[in-house]
């Protein structure tokens, strides 16, 4: 099923494994002009576009985009006990680890007088993005919301694509979860446009422009990213789910192939890479491969995406070639299935989380690890990282000198701005010192 990349006998430059790594037949440029049409249109014509674009895109007009208060207490209350169990449980777990993510703030003194303060400011108001396409998902709902809360946003906006099976509601599973977290605002909107509201804001529904935008979904809605980002700040550009598995023969084979079928049932171009420097255990994989995708649920997705280009099974001389690859494809999930764990995690630079170990599958990171399943796709590993409590702070520096501390560098300051030939800088600093 998996096609082969056989790097054995040679040894690729960066610029050759970056021609080598496989992707998924998707360009966000494509759908930029589309994207942006759509975004122009909330722009100019707010709720009535929204209420346009669900009738075209979601086979539903919401009878409002906004969600009303009592909608979201009565999803709450619908929530099955297990459901609301687990979801308690996996707040508990992101909430613990996204509070280890907020750095302390910090207060360096450089002489006498003269200081300078670090603090990771919050932005006062996002927009949260639950997809709604070909599955539901309230992980993404507590993914998005706990690290805004950790953070310290103060006001958090979600919004969701309306359902023609709930009569133009989103998701109850979705308003449960939001209700579960606090959230009381809620637009049942999606795609482009959802994010063009978040961006410029609705005035008729009450929507206020956010200062930045996460979330997951399809290319339209990565397109939007790419567009308003001259507005407001922005996760990533997120595509189709990819897993990359580092494995020697010492893995479980059914272990492996399990969990490259658990990615590829996301969507038929997600991606599912195996690096191995056995080729009878690339074997062993492809024949599980083969028995699990024939017996999931979603078989046709499974095998459209494990079939695809964006798929490979890579075979390598040795681990530090397989973590070569790893680095250069910049895979959004990277297990490590090998005898020497430590080694290969210290050669791995590239990865939006890492899961270690035959018992730390992507799955669990999908859910009740802690860890935060909203990351970078597309190879953007390689520049970008996940979501965060960090995602929605910004470093501030805050400069604290007495007269005493600007006098002692007052030279420095002249020297350097006579140089760059701009004296009013200097000029700036002397006039506290006219005496």
């Amino acid at each position: 099923m998996l096609r082969t990349i056989d790097l054995r006998g040679r040894r690729p430059t960066t610029a050759e494994l970056l021609a080598l790594v496989p992707r998924a037949a998707t360009d966000v440029s494509a759908a930029l002009d589309a994207a942006g049409a759509l975004v122009d249109e909330v722009r100019r014509h707010g709720e009535t576009a929204l209420l346009d674009q669900a009738e075209r895109f979601d086979g539903v007009r919401p009878a409002a985009v906004r969600v009303p208060a009592d909608e979201l207490t009565a999803a709450l209350a619908g929530l099955a006990p297990d459901i609301r169990a687990a979801a308690l449980q996996t707040i508990e777990r992101v909430r613990a680890a996204s509070e280890a993510q907020v750095p302390a703030p910090r207060v360096t003194a450089l002489a006498p007088g003269a200081v300078v303060e670090q603090r990771w400011q919050p932005v006062g108001r996002v927009g949260l993005y639950v997809p709604g396409g070909k599955a539901v998902y309230p992980s993404s709902v507590i993914m998005n919301v706990v690290p805004a809360q950790v953070a310290g946003v103060r006001s958090i906006a979600l919004a969701s694509p309306p359902q023609s099976a709930f009569g133009g509601a989103i998701h109850p599973t979705i308003a449960g979860i939001a209700a579960l977290l606090g959230i009381t605002e809620v637009y049942a909107m999606g795609g482009a446009g959802a994010i063009g509201a978040f961006a410029y804001g609705v005035a008729g529904i009450g929507l206020e422009p956010v200062q930045r935008v996460t979330g997951p979904g399809n290319v339209f809605v990565a397109a939007a990213k790419r567009v308003v980002q001259a507005v407001t700040g922005i996760d990533a550009e997120a595509g189709p789910t990819d897993i990359l598995v580092i494995a020697d023969d010492s893995a479980d084979p059914d272990f492996v192939a399990a969990d490259l079928v658990s990615q590829a049932e996301h969507d038929e171009l997600a991606a599912s890479l195996l690096v191995t420097d056995s080729a009878e255990f690339a074997a062993r994989v492809e024949e599980r491969l083969e028995t699990r995708s024939e017996a999931t649920k979603h078989s046709a997705r499974v095998r459209s995406a494990i079939g695809g280009v964006q798929s490979a099974l890579v075979l390598v001389d040795d681990l530090e070639q397989a973590a070569d690859f790893a680095n250069a494809f910049g895979p959004e999930h990277l297990e490590i299935q090998v005898r020497d764990v430590d080694g290969t995690l210290a050669r791995v630079e590239n990865a939006g989380a890492i899961f270690v170990g035959p018992y730390s599958p992507v799955s669990l990171g999908d859910y009740a690890a802690g860890s935060n399943h909203v990351l970078p796709t597309g190879g953007q590993a390689r520049h970008a990282s996940g979501l965060s409590a960090a995602t929605f702070l910004r470093p501030q520096q805050i400069v604290r000198y007495d007269e005493a501390a600007l006098r002692e560098v007052a030279p420095v300051i002249a020297a350097l701005s006579a140089e760059e030939n701009l004296p009013a800088h200097g000029a700036a600093v002397t006039a506290r010192f006219s005496d």
